[in-house]
């Protein structure tokens, strides 16, 4: 059951109706998947997309853990006999973590403090007389608490002074004071630490940097942050001191007595010592989480786009993994990506064999009948690239540069060793590349996303939220493309809706005991496949040539009877209306209603029987670099062809043909205000772009769009 209120705060914190929000916590506690919700119950969610469900989900699972904490807490503050009716009446009602981490403070068992010692040595009725009575004489009030463990007033006094400095720091209203300054005019300074200028030196442009809090962007923020941990930056948050020492003044000192004086003493020590410290964690803690938000937000568009590239298809492919001293690694593979042989080649220096390796790769071209070649774009990239369009091989044969970041991660993995037991990393790092470029979606899976390259500051965020937003976008990427159940492998089964790695890996031993899937229906035969998990995967699995012409589309065997009662009020059969535009034409949907299904799921499925099984990445095309090879072949002023490879929050890095990627700046994006790159590029895009800077010594290049 679902409580009311958090229903209501859910709503609240993510703008949508309650209704709406309702209706998809019930499906995702019934065991619905996002993908599933998003694209077959539309009609209960009010067609919510992907990410408001993803944040509908987020939201209620932080506010049920905030709920767990609360009992942590009331049990806690109970167990020690100080739990009042105000007190639990304040901690049940409130929903926000600051706050009540702030009303369990003065309860949390603490280490050794000096305010814990001095309570030990009886002074905390000095405290409260001071605190109390600023109008009383210190040194008077002090007298009467001198003994063997405070033998002077001075100590009594210092006792009492930090007692009440940890009152103010446990004080919700001092906290939230302090706070609001932070909030209002925290700035974060970095310095250089002594003795490491020299091996900091990519940090330098923070050696002596200072920027309001508010307005330091995510990608400065992680980079503080590295520098921070590896020892090369200081780095402070702070407001004005003095300014905010003065608010907690006035609200906590009253008067000039010498009593007054010694809670102004306290009130100075309390922030210095832990009302600035810890507020200054706080905020620190919140300006990292911002950052880490913003840059996981940037990698998961960057990933959506890399994982739905273009593919070639079921192409006959060499896939080239190039090298100088180590040679190139060339490997066959057939139109389902099945490796049928590999073998080297040695083009480069130091062997600078070329016409060995033109003839090897010519043999193989005829041999296998090849229709396409990969080539990787690390290491000899180019020139292996140059190589293969310089030959004549007899007739029309489409070269790919490929992007193999990650290609080595791969070739390593406890997958590839799976795929290829009797072969090296090497060959498996061909395959990759050459697979990458006939379906880039089934292939990037099988790779921690974080080594594919295109990220910011990714193994500086929560390790955790990342790899949850990841995964998602991994699962929202193979289900809105649709997988062949007949070709598909087990890593990538795993992320169709429902299925995960146990029935994924049932789905392809039964495959292999006993041939192709016919129908959609054939797959409740699959060990542990019951009707709820065939109910959230069938949508999303593809039977190419099966029994029904349903079975190659998105639409959903829930819904078959009602293509087919169409198909039957027009007197034809459910092919026909596939093949028949003219026919889809002559059908009133609002007949098809019901109380389950209304139009979104109808003009859904009028959609997908105009494109069966057609693939929405589109077709892999060709690019040509211009004829530079290095960093030392560009002259500024240039205007050259290039690829966006990855996108972040301050501009777009793009790939012109040499090793290091060149930096469209977010202000060089386009003859506009631009307030995030990712909407004015997109991943793999072809772009044009004018060489403004090269820094030599950097290895850094400056580019424009807006200057073409």
């Amino acid at each position: 059951m679902i409580s009311d209120i958090l229903l209501k705060l859910v709503a609240e914190r993510t703008g949508l109706p309650i209704r709406k929000v309702k209706n998809t916590l019930e499906l995702l506690v019934d065991g619905a998947t996002i993908p599933f919700i998003a694209r077959y119950r539309k009609e209960a969610t009010g067609s919510l997309d992907e990410v408001q469900i993803a944040e509908i989900q987020r939201e209620h699972k932080q506010l049920e853990d905030l709920q767990k904490r609360k009992e942590t807490i009331l049990s806690a503050i109970e167990e020690q006999g100080k739990l009042t009716d105000d007190l639990r009446r304040r901690i049940e009602q409130t929903y926000d973590s600051t706050t009540l981490e702030d009303l369990y403070l003065p309860y949390k068992r603490k280490r050794k403090t000096r305010a814990s010692v001095a309570r030990e040595k009886g002074l905390e009725p000095l405290a409260e007389q001071l605190f109390r009575k600023q109008d009383r004489d210190a040194e008077r009030a002090a007298a009467p608490f001198l003994n063997d463990e405070v033998p002077n007033v001075e100590e009594a006094l210092q006792g009492a002074r930090d007692i009440i400095a940890e009152w103010i720091n446990e004080d919700e209203k001092a906290r939230n004071l302090v706070r609001a300054a932070f909030r209002r005019e925290a700035t974060i300074r970095s310095k250089v630490a002594r003795g490491k200028e020299e091996e900091g030196a990519k940090y330098r442009d923070y050696f002596d940097f200072e920027e309001p809090l508010k307005k330091c962007p995510s990608h400065r923020m992680l980079a503080i942050r590295r520098g921070e941990e590896e020892g090369i930056l200081r780095v402070y948050v702070t407001p004005d001191e003095d300014d905010t020492i003065y608010r907690l003044e006035r609200k906590y000192v009253e008067g000039n007595g010498s009593a007054a004086r010694q809670v102004k003493e306290a009130v100075q020590d309390g922030y210095k010592r832990l009302l600035s410290p810890s507020i200054e964690t706080e905020f620190r803690n919140l300006s990292k989480a911002q950052a880490d938000e913003e840059a996981i937000g940037v990698f998961a568009t960057n990933l959506r786009q890399l994982l739905l590239t273009a593919p070639l298809g079921q192409k006959r492919t060499l896939g080239i993994d190039p090298g100088f001293r180590t040679g190139c690694k060339v490997v066959v593979l057939d139109a389902s990506g099945n490796l049928l042989d590999n073998t080297a080649i040695y083009p480069h220096p130091p062997q600078k064999d070329q016409y060995q390796a033109t003839e090897t790769l010519k043999h193989l071209v005829r041999q296998f009948e090849i229709e396409a070649i990969a080539v990787g774009n690390g290491t000899a990239g180019r020139e292996t690239l140059s190589l293969c369009r310089a030959i004549d091989f007899g007739r029309k044969l489409d070269i790919f540069s490929v992007n193999e970041a990650g290609a080595s991660i791969y070739s390593a993995s406890e997958i590839a060793r799976e795929e290829f037991p009797n072969e090296d990393v090497t060959v498996r790092g061909a395959v990759s590349i050459g697979r990458r470029l006939m379906d880039p979606l089934a292939e990037l899976v099988k790779i921690d996303p974080k080594s594919i390259g295109v990220g910011q500051y990714q193994h500086d965020v929560n390790q955790t939220r990342l790899k949850e937003s990841l995964d998602q976008v991994v699962e929202s990427a193979v289900n809105s493309v649709g997988i062949n159940v007949n070709t598909a492998s087990q890593h990538l089964l795993t992320y169709v809706s429902g299925l995960g790695p146990t029935l994924a890996k049932n789905i392809v031993t039964y495959r292999s005991e006993n041939g192709p899937f016919q129908s959609r229906r054939q797959l409740l035969k699959v060990p542990r496949m019951g009707e709820k998990a065939f109910e959230q995967a069938a949508g999303f699995l593809r039977i190419r040539e099966g029994k029904h012409p349903l079975d190659n589309t998105a639409v959903h065997p829930e819904t078959y009877p009602i293509v087919e009662q169409m198909a039957k009020d027009l007197g034809c059969t459910v092919q026909d209306l596939i093949d028949q535009p003219k026919l889809r034409k002559q059908i009133d949907l609002r007949r098809y209603t019901s109380e389950t299904v209304g139009l979104p799921t109808l003009n859904d499925i009028m959609k997908e029987l105009e494109k069966p099984g057609l693939d929405p990445r589109g077709t892999a095309k060709t690019f040509e670099f211009a004829n530079i090879h290095t960093i030392n072949d560009l002259e500024i002023g240039m205007v050259v062809p290039g690829i966006v490879n990855n996108i972040t929050n301050f501009g777009a890095f793009v790939d012109i043909g040499i090793k290091e990627s060149g930096l469209v700046h977010i202000s060089q994006l386009a003859n506009k205000f631009v307030k995030n790159p990712a909407d004015v590029v997109t991943l793999n895009q072809e772009v044009m772009v004018k060489v403004m800077d090269v820094d030599l010594k950097r290895g850094r290049v400056q580019l424009s769009m807006k200057a073409v």
